[in-house]
């Protein structure tokens, strides 16, 4: 699709297709569990909307107000555990890192804070599952995006 673009040296091409037309952004109406990952320093957060079919994660979307790098990371992981069950899309937080390959710190904290986010959506489904009133999980980042890129 975007044969013509002259990749920056070191870009994989599926992080280039996500960063143009990332897949999966948006809202789910009435969804399966909501989770956030918030970092309170920046104020930067990803919000995961899932709709699963008993252990299928039938749909799932999200949205973020942080960088490219978080929108990149919750396309490429949304695509790879939509349609899948539960237990593989937990399998699926292992290997994003190795699909990224090497990161900075800055980087890392916007992909822990899109996988911490679908963590939280399983943990608001659980608690709604049994009975909880929980509109949303949040789940508070530990590192802040604003960290030194000389780190």
């Amino acid at each position: 699709m975007y044969e013509d673009v002259k990749m920056p040296e070191g870009m994989n091409p599926e992080v280039l297709e996500h960063l143009m037309a990332p897949k999966n952004y948006g809202k789910i109406e009435d969804p399966s569990g909501v989770g956030v990952a918030m970092d309170e320093q920046t104020g930067e957060y990803v919000i995961f909307y899932i709709q699963t079919d008993g252990e299928i994660i039938e749909d799932l979307k999200f949205a973020t107000n942080g960088c490219q790098d978080t929108v990149v990371v919750g396309s490429m992981f949304s695509a790879m555990v939509k349609g899948d069950n539960i237990q593989n899309g937990k399998k699926a937080l292992a290997k994003m890192e190795l699909k990224l390959g090497g990161l900075t710190p800055k980087q890392r904290v916007c992909t822990d804070m899109v996988l911490e986010a679908f963590v939280a959506s399983l943990i608001n489904r659980e608690h709604l599952l049994n009975g909880e009133n929980e509109e949303m999980h949040i789940i508070k980042m530990k590192e802040s995006c604003e960290v030194e890129e000389n780190e």
